[in-house]
């Protein structure tokens, strides 16, 4: 059975007074790996950011991970975010603190008190992404590649539901980009639903799957399609 995580029924998105997104209709499954394409300004960050709960929903009817964003009040925003996972194009690492102390800030900031169990979980997440030797590494010593796997280590902190991706392989190479795929789409087979936003259509080509197409002002859904 599936299970949906994400769900937008008559939907449309707004930045400030101008509908960016129109008429939104679609739900994304538990354990789904979907790519999100677009052109800059063709609402894809507007998708994003309403999903994460930094722009408010003003019409229709969503849902994220339980939240309903037509309703959530603002101090709920904190809690809906520890049901999602984002990993950015940038990696957004703290640059004057080791890997483990950077995986920790964010655990301390999310509510985690026990080091303890920080400790243990710091070094899951890292075996998840290969990287459990680089615990004690100043993120400037790792290479482009290790940074993004550090920050999708992060971004499975909490056991999010959901994983964001922005542009997640915009600053690497094309091998290294396939590596993050691959991770990626490891991660959704294990359970967590994957919205992958991209410009990049070689990576698209490579590993192919669902479809959400961003074109003026509305959102086409590649199995609505078949």
């Amino acid at each position: 059975m599936t299970e949906a995580v994400i769900e937008f029924k008559d939907t449309t998105i707004f930045q400030g007074d101008v509908p960016v997104v129109n008429n939104l209709t679609l739900t994304l499954n538990k354990g789904e790996f979907v790519y999100l394409l677009g052109k800059t300004g063709s609402g894809k960050s507007s998708l994003l950011k309403t999903i994460y709960g930094d722009l408010t929903l003003k019409q229709g009817y969503a849902e994220v991970c339980g939240f309903k964003l037509h309703q959530i009040k603002r101090k709920e925003v904190p809690f809906l975010r520890r049901k999602l996972g984002i990993v950015f194009q940038d990696f957004q690492l703290l640059s004057d603190r080791t890997v483990f102390e950077n995986l920790r800030f964010v655990m301390k900031a999310t509510g985690w008190k026990d080091e303890a169990k920080i400790k243990n979980r710091v070094k899951d997440v890292l075996a998840k992404v290969g990287l459990e030797t680089k615990e004690q590494v100043m993120p400037f010593k790792l290479s482009g590649g290790e940074q993004q796997r550090i920050s999708i280590a992060r971004a499975l902190i909490n056991e999010p539901e959901v994983i964001l991706a922005d542009e997640p392989t915009g600053n690497l190479d094309p091998e290294t980009s396939e590596g993050i795929m691959k991770l990626l789409f490891e991660i959704s087979k294990q359970g967590r639903c994957v919205l992958f936003a991209t410009h990049d259509l070689l990576m698209y080509s490579k590993f192919p799957a669902r479809t959400l197409l961003c074109e003026n002002g509305h959102i086409a859904d590649s199995l609505a399609v078949k």
